[in-house]
């Protein structure tokens, strides 16, 4: 209704930015979708100084524009899943994420560091990565002072919870879809990558009683649905719209 409200009432045909949508699905969203933390294309992190078997439960804010919704405990243990593109075995000029030697805090947790990536021995890629924690730095700063410059979320592999996620992509590769070669139909303009499905995202325990229609907001990464199809034994979401990566920008920019 904002959207519409902003755009206004017209007798002529016009065409909107996609990204002025996307702006008021934002600023809906964050004041009413619970913050969780999910990891889309997992990549395993061992702490090897944490005790084994060990579990904590850390406390987690359900969303910082809405206080009255509370806060809520996620486990912490010594196995953790973050984002494959929070960590770069050779980091590039400003990547201020997990790589080695490099030291970042973990959502509501402790400051980590990586010492070591174990590889695929068929194609080199990292499949896991070695790390030391610190355990003076629980939710909190170095008592000696020192800073991180990133923050990354992550989920416990071992109380992890799988999930189908869809990612929708814009459906048309220009403005406009009728805006083509002559003889062609506006199918040329179709996007052939509107839509990826991952099969092995890992969520968050609480996720495990999310009902189809609710929505949430995946901590760095998007605001997301819960399917009408989508059960407790198959959970499955549809990213409705993502948020802001600094670090893709510049990313792209340097490409």
């Amino acid at each position: 209704r904002n959207f519409c409200a902003a755009i206004g009432a017209s007798k002529t045909n016009g065409t909107i930015e996609l990204a002025m949508l996307e702006h008021f699905l934002r600023e809906d969203l964050n004041k009413s979708a619970p913050r969780v933390m999910a990891v889309l294309r997992p990549l395993r992190v061992v702490i090897d100084n944490y005790p084994d078997g060990q579990v904590e439960e850390l406390e987690a804010v359900n969303n910082p524009e809405d206080l009255a919704a509370g806060t809520r405990k996620v486990p912490f243990s010594r196995e953790l899943y973050i984002e494959q593109d929070d960590f770069r075995e050779n980091p590039p000029k400003k990547f201020f994420r997990l790589s080695p030697g490099q030291e970042v805090r973990l959502r509501g947790g402790y400051f980590i560091k990586c010492t070591s990536v174990v590889k695929d021995e068929k194609g080199g890629e990292v499949v896991e990565v070695h790390c030391t924690y610190d355990p003076e730095t629980r939710s909190g700063n170095a008592p000696d002072g020192r800073k991180v410059k990133a923050t990354i979320h992550w989920v416990s592999a071992q109380h992890a919870i799988n999930a189908e996620v869809r990612l929708y992509e814009i459906l048309f590769t220009g403005e406009d879809p009728n805006d083509v070669p002559e003889g062609q139909e506006f199918t040329a303009n179709l996007n052939p990558n509107s839509l990826e499905t991952l099969i092995d995202a890992k969520l968050e325990p609480s996720l495990a009683s999310a009902k189809p229609g609710d929505r949430y907001q995946f901590e760095r990464l998007g605001y997301f649905c819960v399917d009408p199809g989508s059960t407790s034994e198959k959970l499955a979401f549809n990213r409705t719209v993502q948020l802001r990566d600094t670090w893709a920008k510049i990313e792209k920019r340097e490409k």
